[in-house]
């Protein structure tokens, strides 16, 4: 059996390609849901055309703090560890096979640890991803580290995520598969895009949401003076993730952006009015990896709040990192024309690839 365990947002987004190419083949799966994002990932399936899932480790809203998501952590951790028999029977329906889990995230490390506990190989999307800095960014690249070495088959989706693997040998478990999902998931949802009326006639979009950033006050803060000094050479749309409003209200931060004529404010949108809002703007200030790889495939200029990545998409090019610097965000706003580049098809078909590695599993 090919069981798939989705645990975010991004990994619902970005899982989706696989998903429907296992389904457009007729390929049996169970899906499993973390619940980690309960509420939104109701109203995403529908939007990604994603079935229900045949098991849901958690039941209720979305989990929106650091605290919640570790007690829910070690209490999952600990049903796993300890009843490994109803683990297998509740949440991989007794079946044997691959566990297929995505990125970097807690719940990707929560389903290996439960996936080799009920004796399942596991298969990790998007390996080979590296900083080579384990506090930047932190917990993910130590995340990463620990799934790759825990997984029996990595799909990477580039020769420099493949010879990250190969450097840290892994080299005999990678399956190149000739691109990334996320790619087909924004042609995708472009597709289906619904008009949107435009917030500004020019604007940048922002949305910050990665752990190193919200729980640093100091960078926080140093975030927030920063994306007002740009607001002031360009309106802004901010995106807000409800852990990020959460924090910036916290910590008295959010009323520095509440009410300014220059900025907006959104909540969290569905992917398809979200990707229609940075097909329209002039730039992207992010902390995203999903969303700088989604900037490098429409050669969006895009600003990187972080002082390391792990992706190489877009970087030298369309993509620069600020090093939250204020004379690096100066420039980036001075050469955006120069920064731009044309858009670049999708070669592979890194779903497909990867559905047919999956295929004697079944």
């Amino acid at each position: 059996m090919i069981h798939v365990f989705i645990g975010t947002k991004a990994q619902y987004i970005k899982t989706a390609p696989i998903l429907r190419q296992l389904d457009a083949e007729s390929v049996p799966y169970n899906l499993i849901d973390s619940g980690q994002h309960a509420a939104f990932s109701r109203t995403l399936r529908g939007e990604l055309r994603v079935r229900e899932p045949d098991a849901t480790l958690r039941v209720g809203d979305d989990i929106a703090t650091l605290g919640a998501a570790g007690a829910w952590m070690a209490k999952a951790l600990g049903y796993g560890l300890l009843r490994p028999a109803h683990l297998k029977r509740s949440l991989f329906r007794g079946e044997g096979g691959i566990c297929l889990v995505h990125g970097d995230t807690p719940t990707t490390l929560l389903a290996a640890m439960l996936a080799r506990r009920a004796g399942l190989r596991v298969g990790h999307v998007e390996a080979g991803l590296r900083s080579y800095d384990y506090l930047n960014p932190f917990p993910e690249e130590l995340i990463r580290v620990l799934v790759m070495r825990w997984s029996d088959v990595l799909f990477a989706s580039s020769e420099w995520a493949a010879a990250n693997l190969t450097r840290m040998g892994l080299g005999e478990r990678c399956v190149q598969v000739g691109g990334n999902t996320a790619v087909q998931a924004l042609a995708f949802s472009l597709q289906g895009a619904p008009v949107r009326r435009r917030p500004f006639e020019a604007y940048g979009l922002a949305t910050i949401h990665r752990v190193e950033n919200l729980h640093r006050p100091g960078r926080l803060g140093t975030i927030v003076s920063l994306l007002l000094e740009l607001s002031e050479r360009r309106p802004l749309v901010f995106v807000l993730h409800p852990p990020t409003e959460a924090r910036l209200a916290r910590l008295g931060l959010l009323s520095r952006l509440q009410g300014r004529e220059r900025i907006r404010l959104l909540p969290l949108l569905p992917h398809n009015e979200f990707v229609q809002l940075l097909q329209g703007a002039d730039f992207v200030v992010t902390d995203g990896g999903s969303v700088q790889e989604e900037c490098a495939s429409l050669g969006k200029p895009c600003l990187l709040m972080r002082s390391a990545t792990e992706r190489r998409d877009g970087l030298g090019a369309s993509v620069r990192l600020s090093g939250l610097n204020r004379t690096a965000v100066g420039e980036f706003v001075d050469h955006l024309e120069t920064l731009a580049s044309p858009r670049e098809p999708m070669v592979g078909d890194p779903a497909g690839a990867i559905v047919d590695h999956l295929r004697p599993y079944q």
